[in-house]
């Protein structure tokens, strides 16, 4: 199913504004409980990979703040990761090419082409939030041409939008969307190559009851999705000193140093948390967790030892620096993070973190902290996590075990 855009008409896009503030005032914490009541916030619940990659009809559970996708090597926890994060990119706007950069590894293991020659997958995913339950549903073509084909969004059993495929020939879907006004319904022509829902705003008016059901569960879906940080940290990009820029982490965490040099002056209360979750992961004595500009004009992380030695990031070992990579993201929020983010209140948005090898190259101390840094903020309702590990070997027994809902892909 898909939707197509207007001539001339693009979907909206984040307009450039400052960066927010990584810190929140002590005062503007107490006006926003400490976890919202949960249906005041959207937030992706439930998962489902019907035909996608190794997978057919899995549904994951992500109801919980934090969720640990676990199984061996070739189990499918990084296709699960990459479903929602391609979920994700097309609730932000993204054409299906962008989403899915690689779509012939999204089909289906031995799955034959029809009569047409066409293959290709289906995913989905449900957020709740104010309006209930909204479940998206969404089928990619792949071959012989990329394109969403099919794409369904419905409430309380009501079909709020439905697309399907009508003439190949066409880069275009027939969308019919729910009106209750005079019409039943409102049928239209959407793009193949962007998720209808991201592009409603653009063509409901909102006029009926009807109307303004769809807009707000659409709104669920794309808040929902919309505030994502896909974190994969990578030890060697994080050890040279990299120019000032905007003090957004990359996913990489490629630019590490920045984000210190900003954070460290805008938030002491989150960098002295910082600092200590370092001090419990790296080795020797850590005083101080610092940024520093370099004689081109460039900065470098250190690591001030508390005894006037300091010790270049670029010196630590691969495991220190995921490490500390990782407990920065568990401590930031959208401010600091480069996050698609919806234009709605951080107070109602839900950042969900993505993390594939989410205790790679850690050893037990390490991961043991940051699981343990992992149960805080995710209970505390700061993020929410998905995170993939190998086996449960080191999370059973140890502190934010109980916290963390486990989805075993073993076969």
């Amino acid at each position: 199913m898909t939707l197509s855009v207007p001539s001339g008409v693009q979907p909206p896009s984040p307009s450039p504004s400052p960066s927010p503030s990584p810190c929140p005032s002590e005062a503007e914490e107490a006006r926003v409980p400490v976890q919202r009541a949960a249906a005041d916030r959207a937030r992706v619940t439930e998962l489902r990979l019907s035909a996608f990659a190794s997978h057919r009809g899995l549904r994951v559970p992500l109801d919980a703040p934090f969720t640990l996708i676990a199984g061996p090597s070739g189990s499918g926890k990084s296709g699960v990761l990459r479903a929602y994060e391609a979920l994700a990119r097309l609730a932000g706007g993204a054409e299906a090419g962008e989403a899915f950069p690689d779509p012939g590894s999204c089909v289906p293991d031995r799955a034959r082409p029809d009569e047409q020659g066409r293959r290709g997958f289906r995913i989905g995913c449900t957020a709740d939030g104010p309006e209930g339950p909204v479940r998206l549903d969404v089928a990619v073509q792949v071959e012989p041409a990329l394109r969403i084909v099919g794409e369904r969004l419905t409430a309380d059993g009501t079909v709020l939008l439905e697309t399907a495929l009508r003439d190949p020939a066409r880069r275009s879907v027939q969308a019919a969307w729910h009106t209750a006004g005079s019409a039943p319904v409102t049928r239209a022509p959407l793009p193949d190559d962007r998720l209808g829902t991201a592009l409603l705003p653009l063509r409901v008016a909102g006029k009926t009851e009807g109307q303004r059901r769809v807009l707000a569960a659409a709104e669920q879906m794309v808040v929902a999705l919309r505030s994502v940080f896909v974190c994969d940290p990578r030890p060697a990009r994080m050890r040279p000193a990299v120019p000032l820029g905007t003090g957004r982490l990359l996913r990489g965490c490629d630019n590490l140093a920045d984000v210190l040099f900003r954070t460290r002056s805008e938030c002491g209360r989150r960098h002295g948390l910082l600092v200590d979750a370092v001090r419990a992961g790296c080795a020797g004595p850590v005083h101080d967790l610092l940024a520093e500009r370099t004689t081109d004009g460039r900065v470098r992380a250190l690591l001030d030892r508390g005894d006037g030695s300091r010790t270049d990031l670029a010196r630590l070992g691969d495991g220190e620096l995921r490490y500390t990579a990782l407990a920065l993201v568990l401590l930031t929020g959208p401010g600091v993070l480069e996050v698609d983010t919806a234009e709605v209140p951080e107070a109602y948005q839900t950042l969900t973190v993505l993390a594939d090898g989410f205790g790679q190259g850690l050893d037990a101390r390490q991961r043991r902290e940051l699981l343990g840094l992992a149960a805080r903020m995710c209970e505390r309702g700061h993020i929410r996590l998905v995170g993939a590990v190998n086996d449960l070997s080191w999370v059973e027994g140890a502190e934010g075990s109980d916290a963390a809902r486990v989805v075993d892909l073993a076969p």
